[in-house]
Formats: C-alpha cells, sequence, structure tokens
C-alpha cells in the first residue's frame, strides 16, 4: 500500500466518524492534518518518480562510460596509443611539474616547460642508466 493509499485511507476513516458540535475543534485539526499529509505523500511519489528517472540517467551514462573506456584502454584496461608516436613523460628540472611528451618533442631535444615558463634540454642519460643497470 502506497503513501498515498494510506491516506486516503485515513481520510475515508475520519469523514466516516462524522464529527460535529464539541468536536468541530478536532474535526478541524483532523482536517488540516490529513490535507497536509495528502501532500506529503503526493510530494514523496514525486521524489520516488524523478528518482527513477535520474538512476536511469546514471546507468545509462555509466554503461556509455564503460564504452569510452573500453575504446580508450582496450580490453586490458592499459591506455592504447594508436597514433605512431609514444608517450613520455618528464618532469621540469626548474618546477618539477610532471610534463607528459610525445617522440617529436623527445627527437627536438628540448621543451618550454608550460607552468614555469622555463626551456630546457630533455637529458636522457639518467634512464639510459636505469635501463643498462636493469640488464
Amino acid at each position: 500500500m502506497t503513501i498515498s493509499e494510506k491516506v486516503a485511507y485515513a481520510k475515508g476513516l475520519f469523514e466516516g466518524m462524522e464529527l460535529d458540535g464539541q468536536d468541530a475543534r478536532l474535526a478541524k485539526l483532523l482536517t488540516a492534518v490529513i490535507d497536509i499529509l495528502e501532500q506529503v505523500g503526493l510530494s514523496i511519489e514525486d521524489m520516488e518518480e524523478e528518482i527513477e528517472l535520474l538512476n536511469d540517467g546514471i546507468d545509462a551514462v555509466s554503461d556509455d562510460l564503460a564504452d569510452v573506456e573500453e575504446v580508450i584502454f582496450g580490453e586490458d584496461g592499459e591506455f592504447d596509443d594508436d597514433e605512431d608516436g609514444d608517450f613520455f613523460e618528464i618532469e621540469c628540472p626548474n618546477c618539477q611539474e610532471s610534463l607528459v611528451i610525445d617522440s617529436d618533442v623527445l627527437e627536438a631535444g628540448s621543451i618550454q616547460c608550460p607552468s614555469c615558463k622555463e626551456t630546457f634540454a630533455i637529458d636522457l642519460s639518467d634512464e639510459e642508466d636505469d635501463e643498462d643497470e636493469e640488464e
């Protein structure tokens, strides 16, 4: 039984009591309370419908996001770079900002940091030493 149905039942019980005379004040109070309950019941039903619509929308967005993630990351969950170039992460020696560069910037040998605007040479000697030590 919904809230609106329960309120309608209580309203029917109240109307069947046929209060009058000295009970008029009580009847007036109960009428006001039942009117408030009707409004609250209708508001709750409206909110429940809107919540259901929002949940449907969230499910649709979640499904769409899953599709986008599959396209971007592939089935293995790793980022797929379908372009010819590779991407590398380096750190600006001036402000320590992490930068992602492609192979073209790497070949150029220098870059201007977008954060601190300082231009610096890209030094891969540390990475090459790390790779040599691992072997």
